[in-house]
């Protein structure tokens, strides 16, 4: 009882009347009590969070379904489903408009998601999104006060991505279809693979591999570090195509043939980026955004990167979140230092000394020089 107490009390927030304001980085609400052997259950963290700023207007998702910006509460514990819908969770414009939307809980009934009807919210608006005391938890104990948060859109329409889904793909630092040239010594921190092509064109040494396995469809290939398993193979390289066309087929793009296809020096911002050229990073570029954001270049011609230029990550940007998808060749510059997931239709060149953390994922082969390549 002690400590049950002693956890509400640090959860404890500031109120409005009988609604819990959230703050940053999630929600922050009042105390449940204690109800017979059950606690009143609550909003915990949530998305947008409270007081967040520039959120998209849309979300396109990896099924490329563009909707409105859904708003997520997670609750702290689990809830009855049918006590969680667009009558206890609502979003409104502060100037009291509803947003018609729907509601639906995740498969652990702990997430609820707030889908708006439209295909986007609107620009430069503030919303609030609340979740009231009609919501119980499984149990049948019903949270003690309503919660709210508020946020505001973009000034200008703007569609957010969702990660490209890399299905078995995302195992692999490098994963090819014709094979794996190198020259030695390179070290690679991730699986890696080559299919159909036989793993006698796997041209690394097991010191190489500091972590990871190497994978081959056939008893050819590295020793003692491949391992023989064609039919994960199989599966990795059509994910990887399925990945391929997924972010090639990303719809409504926030940029298009930004800066005529040269990005050197400039700082992007997550979105959705189209160039019907090729891309140069002749200096180095920045990608600038939270942890969750979400950065698509989807690029008709090759991807160039000079030597020794960086591709930099700013405000906890990830690397697993950026994804280069290429119809021409690509080439990473001697000494270079590239960050993020290539989904190249040809091949992918890492010249001499340079670095990637990031995924390089070619529908032909990959040439590596006394290269680090680390999958994130």
């Amino acid at each position: 009882m002690f400590m049950a107490l002693l956890f509400a009390a640090l959860l404890a927030g500031g109120g409005i009347g009988r609604v819990s304001a959230a703050v940053e980085p999630g929600v922050t609400v009042a105390p449940g009590t204690l109800v017979g052997a059950a606690t009143e259950p609550t909003v915990i963290s949530s998305s947008p969070s409270n007081r967040a700023t520039n959120v998209p207007t849309s979300t396109n998702t990896s099924d490329n379904v563009v909707t409105g910006t859904a708003v997520t509460a997670t609750f702290s514990q689990l809830m009855d489903p049918e006590t969680v819908n667009s009558s206890s969770f609502t979003v409104t414009e502060t100037n009291g408009n509803d947003v018609p939307g729907t509601v639906v809980m995740n498969d652990a009934n702990t997430v609820a998601t707030f889908t708006p009807t439209s295909s986007a919210l609107k620009p430069n608006t503030s919303y609030t999104a609340t979740v009231t005391t009609a919501a119980k938890s499984a149990a049948g104990v019903a949270m003690a006060i309503p919660i709210e948060w508020t946020f505001t859109t973009n000034a200008v329409e703007f569609t957010g991505q969702t990660p490209v889904p890399l299905g078995t793909a995302a195992r692999f630092a490098i994963l090819t279809k014709t094979g794996i040239t190198d020259v030695f010594p390179s070290a690679i921190n991730g699986d890696v693979g080559a299919s159909p092509i036989t793993g006698a064109a796997i041209h690394l040494k097991c010191s190489e591999i500091k972590t990871g396995t190497v994978y081959t469809v056939n008893a050819a290939g590295p020793l003692p570090c491949r391992v023989i398993d064609p039919s994960l193979l199989t599966k990795a390289v059509g994910d990887m195509e399925t990945a391929y066309t997924n972010a090639a087929g990303r719809k409504h793009p926030n940029f298009i043939n930004l800066g005529a296809g040269n990005i050197g020096g400039l700082t992007l911002v997550p979105g959705l980026y189209k160039w019907t050229t090729g891309v140069s990073i002749p200096t180095s570029a920045t990608l600038s955004g939270g942890a969750n954001a979400v950065w698509i270049f989807q690029i008709a011609g090759p991807l160039t990167q000079a030597n020794a230029t960086r591709v930099i990550l700013k405000g906890g940007a990830r690397a697993k979140n950026a994804f280069w998808q290429t119809s021409g060749a690509v080439a990473i510059g001697t000494t270079a230092q590239f960050e993020g997931v290539i989904l190249a239709k040809t091949k992918i060149a890492v010249k001499t000394g340079a670095s990637a953390n990031g995924r390089l994922l070619s529908q032909t082969a990959v040439s590596l020089e006394q290269n680090a390549v680390t999958r994130p």
